[in-house]
């Protein structure tokens, strides 16, 4: 553990359970100048082919600049930067030029919300729970009956070949740790429904005789009707000590309701300081938004999940959560993806969490890929065991003038190795400093010791790994060592 202390969090759950019935319930780079000035600066593709560039501004603030792609066309930010140039004859960066010539537009917010509530839904989960009832004829006796609870998800990816929506969401969602294991058929949701923005509705109780009792379903359950705007998703794996499960529904059924639904698109990582927005279904009450910052990048929590208290690595941030924001994601100001948001303190609305972009990520990929590589023995989430514990020292903050942000880099040595395992068979040794693992070649530096587990998440059966370490003050690299089935562990 990097922290010696854990803070205690309550699990941004469901809105609560629907009884019988007929009333449903429910920063600065110093000195005192207020001058704005660009951070950093990316380009992505909007979806009609446009080029698209998201300026991020010192105040918090950003800008989404386009234009044509038309080769006749000169009104991209990149076509007026290299026409300067040419005009000019001037050598400055294409970040000194936005510094320069661009100013902070004032409705990014907007923008960003826009391009994520095509990728939220509402989400509704029901399972079997089994009570103790008191009969004054009968004495006590047992009562089954359905608990729905809600939170949110997002489409995390689409598959048009198989018509396929892959959901993301809280594993907390779709488990019930008091569910009737036996009549639910487990501790997850026996169904799942979810709405999109735009298209929600609650689950309403049936009387079709009008007598004014629920009716009840051949299981003599109380029966509740969805309604069609309800796309109904299964649960296909997920990872209890990760808090994130995957949902698979079908994609025309969302493109029915909605022709413009769409995957969200995946930042390449997030900073403390950086607006990090909220889109939820807060208290049940349907998809909405809230505002903050990431406050901290990393902080160990603690949540009581499947009977024990467990500690979950999470991000930081002051966006407002609620009852039923569980699930939902986390975004920044050009609508990405940077979390999912899953926990809050009961006594401070400042103080709450969201998984972080890379456990996401790194889960989801896992549980789809395993799902559809036609190996019943593979569903759920599995990662390489390295055989190797690791220490963070000399930890330090390490800014960047140039793109004006900042992160916490450690020295991450191995403090055993395990006999027999696969980092003793590259080569590992105690006291080595792990400076990256590259996986079929590509490099993933180890700046935390988090970011190792977070690798081992992406590395699959046939892949080669090398690490690289430092040993006596010099950078070795180990030979390649291909992974096979057996070095892969199942993740709870």
């Amino acid at each position: 553990m990097m922290k010696q202390f854990a803070k205690t969090a309550a699990i941004c759950t469901a809105a609560g359970i629907l009884t019988l019935g007929l009333a449903l319930t429910g920063c600065s780079t110093g000195g005192t100048s207020n001058e704005v000035y660009v951070t950093s600066i990316s380009q992505t593709t909007a979806s009609n082919g446009t080029p698209q560039y998201t300026v991020f501004y010192s105040d918090g603030t950003s800008a989404v600049l386009s234009g044509s792609t038309s080769e006749s066309s000169s009104n991209t930010v990149k076509d007026a930067y290299e026409a300067y140039l040419e005009e000019t004859g001037e050598e400055l960066s294409f970040s000194d030029f936005l510094k320069e010539y661009l100013s902070v537009e004032d409705d990014s917010n907007a923008q960003a919300v826009a391009a994520c509530l095509n990728s939220t839904l509402k989400i509704y989960a029901e399972s079997v729970k089994t009570q103790l009832s008191l009969n004054p004829f009968w004495g006590t006796t047992e009562v089954s009956d359905l608990a729905i609870s809600t939170g949110a998800a997002v489409i995390y990816r689409i598959d048009e070949e198989t018509d396929t929506a892959y959901l993301v969401t809280n594993y907390h969602v779709v488990y019930n740790e008091d569910a009737d294991t036996e009549k639910n058929g487990g501790t997850i949701a026996r169904a799942v429904y979810g709405y999109l923005y735009g298209s929600e509705n609650e689950p309403t109780l049936v009387d079709k005789d009008g007598d004014g009792k629920a009716d009840t379903d051949e299981d003599g359950y109380t029966e509740y009707d969805y309604g069609e705007s309800a796309v109904a998703f299964e649960y296909i794996g997920g990872s209890m000590e990760n808090d994130i499960a995957v949902l698979r529904g079908s994609l025309s059924a969302l493109r029915a309701l909605n022709p413009d639904v769409k995957a969200v698109t995946v930042a390449d990582g997030y900073y403390v300081g950086e607006t990090a927005i909220a889109i939820g279904n807060p208290e049940g009450e349907g998809i909405s938004v809230t505002q903050g910052i990431i406050s901290t990048e990393y902080e160990e929590i603690t949540l009581e999940m499947g009977g024990k208290r467990r500690s979950y690595r999470t991000l930081r941030i002051d966006t407002p959560l609620y009852e039923g924001n569980s699930g939902g994601g986390l975004f920044n100001l050009s609508g990405e993806l940077i979390g999912i948001t899953n926990a809050g303190s009961k006594e401070d609305q400042n103080i709450n969490y969201a998984v972080p972009l890379d456990l996401v990520t790194g889960i989801a990929d896992n549980i789809i890929d395993y799902s559809l590589d036609e190996d019943d023995s593979t569903n759920g989430a599995y990662r390489i065991t390295l055989g190797v514990s690791v220490t963070a020292q000399t930890s330090r903050y390490v800014y960047d003038g140039e793109t004006g942000y900042g992160h916490i880099e450690e020295e991450v040595t191995a403090a055993s190795v395990t006999k027999g395992s696969v980092a003793e068979t590259l080569g590992l040794k105690e006291g080595d400093i792990i400076d990256a693992i590259l996986v079929n070649g590509t490099e993933h530096e180890v700046l935390r010791s988090f970011h190792i587990y977070d690798v081992l998440l992406t590395v699959r059966a046939g892949d080669s790994i090398r690490i690289r370490y430092e040993r006596d003050g010099a950078l070795q690299v180990t030979d390649s060592y291909t992974v096979s089935s057996a070095d892969l562990s199942p993740i709870e």
